[in-house]
């Protein structure tokens, strides 16, 4: 193995790793409230925090989230690792948060965690994703539904826009929509909860 496909490596599991963060359990410990694997939905993302908590720990919980999505690319930026390198940091740092290694593969939705990492890989992506997200909260009031909308809407913009990117991030919606695959039956029935 080359040098740069060790230094490449290297990054894509630091990136699972910064991924893998449960930072929902470690802020609701930090305030003293309920883990939340244990309560609400089960989903350690901050929706659920702050249907358990407070709003001062949902947002904690999502700011943690994105700077883990964000961090797990700035090293392999700094490093002017290649495009593609840069697509696995980015997967690899959702699927941690998906399927963390530091609790027993139970995750979040990787949704704060994808904004985070797209901020940094190509940011008009990033953007595009918030405006859907809140166009779509807020006349739904439904958190997952525009979770939904903006992973069905990104790899169209993506295609549009940036066209490089149209695999991984299609990729990456794929694996969101798995992750939401409980709410997206909720919701075909009529059992998805509202903010």
């Amino acid at each position: 193995m080359t040098e740069s496909a060790t230094m490449a490596f290297g990054l894509i599991f630091l990136a699972y790793l910064l991924g893998s963060i449960p930072t929902a359990v470690l802020v609701c410990r930090a305030l003293n409230l309920p883990d939340p694997r244990q309560r609400g939905s089960g989903n350690p993302g901050a929706t659920n925090v702050l249907r358990i908590g407070s709003r001062k720990a949902a947002f904690f919980t999502l700011l943690g989230d994105i700077s883990k999505g964000f961090a797990a690319l700035c090293l392999g930026l700094l490093l002017q690792i290649s495009q593609t390198e840069l697509s696995y940091c980015l997967l690899a740092a959702v699927a941690g948060h998906i399927f963390p290694i530091f609790s027993p593969l139970k995750g979040g939705k990787g949704v704060a965690t994808a904004f985070g990492a797209c901020i940094a890989l190509y940011w008009p992506i990033a953007i595009i994703q918030l405006t859907i997200w809140v166009i779509t909260v807020s006349l739904s009031k439904i958190s997952s539904l525009a979770s939904i909308a903006a992973a069905l809407i990104t790899p169209v913009f993506t295609w549009i826009i940036a066209p490089s990117y149209s695999l991984p991030l299609t990729i990456l919606c794929l694996l969101l929509l798995y992750s939401h695959r409980k709410n997206i039956k909720k919701l075909l029935n009529g059992e998805e909860p509202r903010l």
